[in-house]
């Protein structure tokens, strides 16, 4: 996990391509800005604690033949942190700062980003790579990337495709080996040799980038991590009086990959920057977003088949034997064995511990110690991917289950979080798991709540700001472990001090979306049956970008910890889209039966027969936050309920925890 932040100045742009009817607006050079530097390093840092670099590409005009006075090219130097300037001094027009703070968590030797090479190129990149480009155990992402990408073509075409003029076409282009790639990223680079930045974030949006896009008040084009908490708020100097303008200063950078290339202004000097959006280039990945399901509506035939009845042995001997005997048609049975095959591999994928470079030495409080958590309610499929975290890791690893509640041990999900651990024991005796109960007093939270404010931006209701208090205590870990002791009255339990030290933390984000979870599937279910249903989920997942994953990665990553989503595994969701809707749900079944059916089932497959039956709790309800919330902001729940609080937006941001 790291920040990144890009700063340009001195840079006239135009985004006509993205914005119908837009007016470039003229860029001052240098700028002084609302909120300084610091702040966005300050806020990056949070997220990547290991180290923090800067780089500034610094562009100048050169006139190449005294002739002709009006030809000029775009050329450019690369100045690291703390270099002496390197003489342009009046020539320069422009510049490019990048910022990137690192977690390192692959790797035998420490990477400071932004990292560099010998041609001129820049990179900050923020992800993981989990296929579709090679890379060891031993080896880190950023440099790999880099490699890859000082090898690509420098031509430019909006679909991104690439030119005959690049060798036959044997390179790639940058939007053509981003495409390629498995896992969430965000990256921000410049290709020296085209005079090109480029900048996106993976297809389904699992690694957050804020853009804020030129405007008359603040003329630059920013892209960065997270926002500075000073950006929630802004004052301009108008008619010589402070006025407080309530700005959408940030927005969520649209999934895809970016092209801003340069080019000098005959017109009035200026450096132009035209922005393009680029189409992926891999026919499976384009076919995953598009999210359409071949078996939607049912036959009256398949409605007819009994699913999910079997006794757990039953189940597991009559899936073993469909694919020995190779079915040509699916069955429930070996559907849901496919989901399960398909998960723990996603699982291993974001388990795998590979070789990670320390800058010094950890001291834990035993010598083994557990390197990855679960964000865990005790819920469906918290509990599914702790017993497949299980199957992935070495026994003699422990394992954090991280449950948040600001109900004591009153809150639906702690309830629920300590049967789920009792089962899990049931099943892996030899683990160690460790729950980490962390308690909050929403009233308390002063501090924290303006904090997680800047964190959501730019989501601003007062849903998202539960989620996030909670999303944001339960990454950082700090509680108490939860150890059941036997007394002479029955099973009691202690508790200690405890801080998770894991560095990355698995969440079940995406479950819902895929297998008809919420509230509305089931009403869309009845009002417009499978078809209805099948469009209501594929909204949901081709804006999870927007209204979900963004707002967690920042709030998760300010603890300096990694969120994985094993339930947006590309292959994941491709396996859970060949498989017929009536067998992923079944939503004239009661809740806790007919929702997630294929989870349901994936749960027996692997033991988990309580879990199993456990109903859909969001995190802002299991956790009581919402409760607390509601009475705070609104006097009751009542009140918040019949003002729709979910939905409202926070007004006075920075004052919403007073």
């Amino acid at each position: 996990m790291c920040g990144i932040a890009l700063i340009i100045s001195g840079i006239k742009i135009n985004l006509s391509n993205l914005i119908l009817n837009y007016t470039c607006v003229n860029p001052q050079f240098p700028y002084r800005s609302l909120f300084s530097e610091e702040d966005i390093k300050g806020a990056l840092q949070r997220r990547g604690p290991d180290s923090l670099g800067t780089i500034v590409t610094c562009l100048y005009l050169n006139n190449l033949c005294d002739e002709s006075k009006d030809y000029y090219v775009v050329q450019s130097f690369v100045q690291k942190e703390g270099a002496v300037g390197n003489g342009y001094g009046s020539g320069l027009r422009a510049e490019l700062r990048f910022i990137g703070a690192t977690l390192q968590l692959r790797g035998v030797n420490p990477v400071v980003q932004p990292l560099s090479d010998a041609f001129g190129n820049v990179l900050v990149y923020n992800g993981e790579i989990f296929g579709g480009i090679e890379i060891s155990s031993d080896s880190n992402d950023t440099e790999i990337l880099m490699q890859y990408l000082g090898q690509c073509c420098s031509c430019i075409s909006l679909e991104g495709s690439i030119s005959s003029c690049c060798y036959g076409g044997s390179q790639k282009s940058v939007p053509g080996l981003l495409s390629t790639i498995k896992g969430p990223w965000a990256l921000i680079y410049w290709q020296d040799s085209s005079k090109t930045l480029w900048f996106g974030r993976d297809a389904l949006g699992r690694r957050s980038l804020l853009v804020h896009w030129p405007t008359c008040h603040d003329p630059r084009l920013l892209l960065s991590s997270v926002s500075p908490p000073s950006s929630t708020e802004q004052h301009y100097d108008i008619d010589d009086e402070k006025e407080k303008l309530d700005l959408n200063f940030w927005e969520e950078l649209p999934c895809g990959v970016y092209s801003m290339s340069l080019s000098p202004s005959k017109i009035d000097g200026h450096l132009i920057g035209e922005v393009k959006k680029h189409e992926w280039t891999d026919s499976q990945l384009k076919e995953l977003i598009t999210w359409e399901r071949t078996f939607v509506q049912p036959k009256t035939e398949n409605l007819n088949v009994l699913t999910g009845k079997f006794p757990i042995l039953q189940q597991n001997i009559l899936s073993a034997f469909s694919f020995k005997v190779g079915f040509v048609q699916s069955t429930p049975l070996e559907a849901s064995h496919k989901v399960l095959m398909a998960l723990r591999e996603s699982v291993m994928r974001r388990a795998t511990l590979n070789r990670i470079y320390k800058a010094s030495p950890v001291i834990h409080r035993r010598e083994i110690y557990a390197p990855v958590a679960i964000l865990f309610s005790g819920g469906l499929d918290s509990m599914i991917i702790a017993a497949l975290l299980h199957q992935c890791i070495d026994s003699e690893y422990e394992i954090d289950l991280l449950n948040v509640s600001f109900d004591g041990e009153s809150a639906p999900d702690r309830i629920t979080a300590r049967a789920g651990l009792k089962e899990l024991q049931k099943i892996a005796p030899v683990r160690r798991w460790n729950l980490i109960e962390i308690d909050a007093d929403l009233v308390k939270l002063t501090s924290e709540t303006k904090h997680v404010m800047a964190l959501i931006n730019p989501a601003k209701t007062y849903m998202d700001l539960n989620i996030g208090i909670a999303l944001w205590l339960a990454a950082g870990g700090d509680g108490c472990l939860y150890e059941e002791t036997s007394s002479a009255d029955g099973a009691d339990g202690q508790r200690v001090k405890y801080k998770s030290e894991a560095r990355i933390l698995l969440v079940g984000s995406g479950a819902d979306e895929q297998c008809a979870g919420y509230g509305r599937h089931r009403t869309k279910f009845r009002n417009k049956s499978w078809l209805g249903l099948h469009e209501e989920m594929k909204l949901d997942m081709q804006r999870i970008w927007k209204r979900n994953l963004g707002r967690d990665d920042r709030c998760i990553a300010d603890n300096a910890k990694e969120a994985r989503f094993p339930f947006l595994d590309e292959d994941v969701i491709r396996t859970l889209l060949d498989i017929p809707l009536w067998e992923i749900a079944d939503l004239d079944q009661p809740s806790g039966v007919g929702d997630k059916k294929i989870l349901r089932e994936v749960a027996r497959l692997l033991g988990l027969n309580e879990a199993a039956i456990l109903p859909k709790r969001a995190i802002q309800f299991g956790s009581r936050i919402a409760r607390e919330s509601n009475r705070k902001n609104f006097g009751s729940n009542r009140a918040a309920n019949q003002a729709s609080a979910g939905s409202v937006v926070i007004h006075g941001q920075s004052n919403s925890s007073t």
